[in-house]
Order: structure tokens, then sequence, then C-alpha cells
């Protein structure tokens, strides 16, 4: 008498798993709520102020936001490769993407000071103009989240030169990236609502 077949039982998928540290991405909940919240402040007195923000708005150049905002494009680009190719047990590909990461990261601070020393802001009391001070507010926070990520991607390219982050495990890399990604998201809603919309 034959054994009877036994079926094999299908495995079931893996369950979704969140990449990083736990601990970075309530961080990242945290300072995207702080945003919103500077964001809504903006909308409202944009709306209580049309004239003093559309004079405002007037001064600032928009290619410069624009470049910026191509810039950290490229950089969530280069992170998301490096990333990947770190994963893949790939050393060269993942210090490649971190370090194009933080060049990017570079470009949009150097770029942000040119545009600050252009503008007219340091030449009036910005408690006097509410668009002035919720810019400079605004695009002050951002700036030092750039920085903040653009140090953790150039200390992680630095780091992984020497294959630290073998094949499978990109634990550290994968949690700076999740922060460099939120500082992207932020600036893709700030540009429009600080450059754009009137």
């Amino acid at each position: 008498m034959a054994a009877p077949l036994i079926q094999p039982t299908p495995l079931d998928p893996p369950a979704p798993e969140l990449r990083g540290d736990l601990a970075m991405w309530l961080l990242i909940g945290i300072e995207m709520l702080t945003f919103g919240l500077m964001f809504v402040v903006f909308a409202v007195a944009r709306a209580r102020q049309p004239a003093v923000f559309a004079e405002g708005q007037a001064v600032l150049h928009l290619g410069a936001g624009a470049l910026n905002t191509a810039v950290l494009l490229v950089g969530s680009w280069a992170v998301a490769r490096g990333v990947h190719a770190l994963r893949a047990g790939h050393t060269r590909g993942g210090v490649a993407g971190l370090a194009g990461g933080a060049l990017c990261g570079l470009l949009f601070l150097v770029s942000k000071a040119l545009e600050y020393a252009g503008l007219p802001g340091g030449e009036q009391d910005l408690s006097e103009n509410p668009f002035f001070l919720l810019y400079f507010m605004l695009t002050g926070f951002h700036v030092m989240h750039v920085l903040a990520a653009l140090l953790m991607l150039a200390t992680l390219a630095w780091l992984a030169r020497d294959g630290r982050w073998s094949r499978g495990d990109a634990h550290a890399p994968e949690t700076v990236a999740a922060f460099w990604h939120m500082v992207d998201l932020m600036w893709i809603v700030l540009f429009p609502l600080v450059y754009v919309l009137r």
C-alpha cells in the first residue's frame, strides 16, 4: 500500500517590514508633524495678509527653488540606489550612492546660502514682515535637517568603504535613508507652498 501523498503547505508570504530603526521612524513622525504645523501657520498667515505675502513671494527666485527641488530629488535617487547596492553586497555602489546623496545635500546648502544672501530680509524688521519671518523659519528649519542628513550620509559613506554592511544587512543606511527621504518630502511640500502658490 502506497504511502499517502503529503501535500506541502504553502508558506505564508513574509509580513511587510519597516526598513530602518523604529526610533528614527518616531522621530520622522514628530518632525513631519512639526513641519505640518508650520505649513498650516504659513497658509493661515498668507490668507490673512495676501498682499504682504504676494510682495514677499515676488522677491523669491523661483528658479533657485526649482533647482533645489531637483538637487534633493537626485539626492534621494542616489541614496536609494546606494542602500539597494549595500543590500546586494556591492560596497562601491553603496558608497557612491550615499556620498552622492551627501553631495546633493551640500549643493542644496550652498544654493540656499546664495539665495539667502540675495534676499532683502536682512534689511527689514522680521517682526513686521510675517512673510519673511515665516520664510526664514520654515526654510531655516529645513536647512538644519538637510545639514543633519548630509552629516549622517557622509559618515555612513565613509564607514561603508570597508564593507561594514554585508549582503542583506543595511540597517543603519536604511535608517538614515528614511530620514533623508523625509527631508526631501518636506521640501516637496515647502517649495510649492512658499514659492509657487499665490
